[in-house]
């Protein structure tokens, strides 16, 4: 698996939006391979290494999940096994979809690198967890890390300790993130991803939680070579991430769009392409004559005018064409060409 391709690398992050079904994480993974990304993505945790029992839920866990349960108490119910994620590569690999999952502790990093992802993706929560980090940074694999609520600063730590681990900068890629669901466009700040590829020069993509597909579609345009972005099958159902998520029309749609934006993006060369070369013709102009002129006369700037098409004598040489002496007579709304004149 190569992030640093041709083409912007495609995550479809099914997160915990299975709700602890594994007939609904094969349901997912159908609904990425139906939009045609890259991978899709889902999380793999121990819920009580991850979260203290006293832990409170996020605003938009509460809006979404009520408040009467503990953060651990909601996470435990979307919880699958190590032997779950063995299931869901292979089915991954018998779909010709690239399988990735994010670690929330250290025993599920072991656990993963069993698996031979090969590409790491670490969320925002975790580039300040040094441990972690080191773990990840020791394997030498490709690394996709999230930066929601950090600063620049933290983005340096966190490639510091990979790079000080043993991965190599060439294999790190940071993504732009914020960290509210969904995320108001106000606090989007896309121009920020460019400010991480300026201060690292390092590659950079996005991690959106705005509603809709427009955000991300707009980081492409921007220099984005990882876009992930949260799916799910029915943004009614009960869950934490669903109502932020984008259902499987609007993955597909997604993906057409940054597919188009990359072919549009092209290859920064000013040059006339291969389909509107035909048109040229058509719409520039050529110097014509304004009035009818006989043979012997000297052209003056009324006898000259300039219209389509634009297979004759370029209007930048009109200046230079007054004062040659017509070897013919030439027809008014005629083009004129250099071989009925006498050159001054």
């Amino acid at each position: 698996m190569k992030v640093n391709q041709h083409n912007v690398f495609i995550i479809a992050e099914a997160g915990v939006n299975h709700n602890g079904s594994m007939q609904l994480a094969k349901q997912l993974i159908d609904a990425a391979v139906e939009a045609k990304v890259d991978a899709v993505k889902f999380q793999t945790f121990i819920a009580e290494n991850v979260i203290s029992k006293y832990a409170e839920k996020a605003e938009y866990q509460k809006e979404t999940t009520g408040g009467n349960e503990s953060q651990l108490d909601m996470v435990k119910k979307l919880q699958l096994s190590f032997d779950d994620f063995k299931e869901l590569k292979k089915y991954c690999e018998s779909k010709h979809i690239a399988f990735l999952s994010t670690p929330f502790d250290l025993p599920s990093v072991d656990f993963l690198k069993t698996l031979n992802m090969g590409l790491w993706k670490i969320p925002s929560g975790e580039i300040t967890n040094m441990p972690y980090l080191k773990k990840i940074g020791a394997y030498n694999e490709e690394v996709i890390f999230s930066t929601g609520m950090s600063t620049l600063g933290d983005i340096e730590n966190a490639i510091r300790i990979l790079t000080d681990a043993g991965t190599q900068m060439k294999n790190i890629t940071v993504l732009h993130c914020n960290t509210e669901y969904p995320t108001p466009m106000a606090d989007v700040n896309l121009k920020a991803m460019q400010t991480i590829k300026d201060a690292f020069g390092i590659n950079v993509g996005y991690s959106d939680h705005t509603l809709g597909v427009e955000i991300p579609v707009a980081a492409v345009a921007l220099g984005a070579r990882v876009i992930e972005k949260h799916f799910t099958l029915d943004k009614t159902l009960p869950g934490p991430d669903h109502k932020a998520s984008l259902n499987p029309s609007e993955l597909i749609e997604m993906v057409k769009a940054i597919r188009n934006i990359e072919q549009a993006l092209g290859t920064g060369v000013k040059l006339p392409s291969s389909s509107e070369k035909k048109n040229t013709v058509i719409a520039r102009k050529s110097v014509h004559m304004a009035r009818e002129v006989k043979s012997g006369a000297i052209l003056t700037a009324e006898d000259l005018t300039i219209k389509r098409p634009g297979n004759g004598i370029s209007p930048m040489l009109l200046e230079e064409l007054v004062g040659c002496k017509a070897k013919t007579d030439l027809v008014e709304d005629t083009m004129l060409h250099l071989k009925d004149l006498e050159w001054k």
